[in-house]
């Protein structure tokens, strides 16, 4: 079978306009992809309703590019291997919003909601976060999007080679490093790590990390 469902999808429109040969500003999936990660067109498209016009450029790719590295840095450094818990509420909102006529944006808007709580608890409750980044993902599975490994996404926004191991190390170098009040090394160590590109975010006795 081709298809079970048809649905009238709205147009794409580039920088405003309507995209067409005649206006030189027409462009396949394939062109996209050179540039930005499958997932994130994937979320460009899920975030505006699909009746919708659905406006291409590089700043709305940016947003979306940014809105799905922040829900990703919200599952970083939690155990993804624990089951989906809690987050009723959630739930219940999600599918209401895909039963209202597939409305995507609520759902997305749902997901950037749980994405705090996952940040709240990451500074009390790590086992809590993770249930809920675990539930987080399961409702984001509708959509196709936060299935990846985190760091493999991450990094694939760099457009660069970085072993995430050696960043790991050179991380519990710097902690020690602060542990023994060796400030001097602890600093060496964080602009070591900002020339490849990551950032340290420190809370409460942990550090985590990102691209910048």
């Amino acid at each position: 079978t081709y298809a079970n469902t048809w649905m009238h999808a709205g147009a794409v429109r580039v920088d405003g306009e309507k995209m067409s040969k005649s206006l030189g500003n027409f462009f396949t999936i394939r062109d996209v992809l050179e540039k930005y990660h499958p997932e994130v067109v994937r979320y460009l498209l899920v975030a505006s309703h699909y009746r919708s016009p659905i406006n291409y450029s590089e700043d709305s790719l940016r947003e979306a590019k940014g809105a799905l590295e922040r829900f990703y840095l919200a599952l970083k450094g939690l155990d993804m291997q624990v089951p989906a818990a809690g987050g009723e509420a959630f739930v219940q909102r999600f599918a209401a919003a895909m039963k209202d006529d597939f409305n995507t944006p609520e759902a997305c808007a749902v997901l950037f909601e749980m994405t705090r709580e996952v940040n709240r608890l990451k500074n009390s409750d790590t086992q809590q976060a993770a249930q809920l980044a675990a539930r987080m993902r399961e409702l984001a599975a509708t959509l196709g999007i936060l299935q990846l490994e985190v760091d493999a996404f991450l990094l694939a926004q760099t457009g660069t080679q970085v072993d995430t191991a050696e960043i790991d190390a050179l991380i519990e170098q710097r902690l020690a490093a602060r542990e023994a009040k060796n400030w001097a090394e602890s600093d060496r160590i964080r602009d070591q790590l900002t020339a490849k590109g990551v950032i340290l975010e420190d809370s409460q006795g942990t550090t985590t990390w990102r691209f910048a």
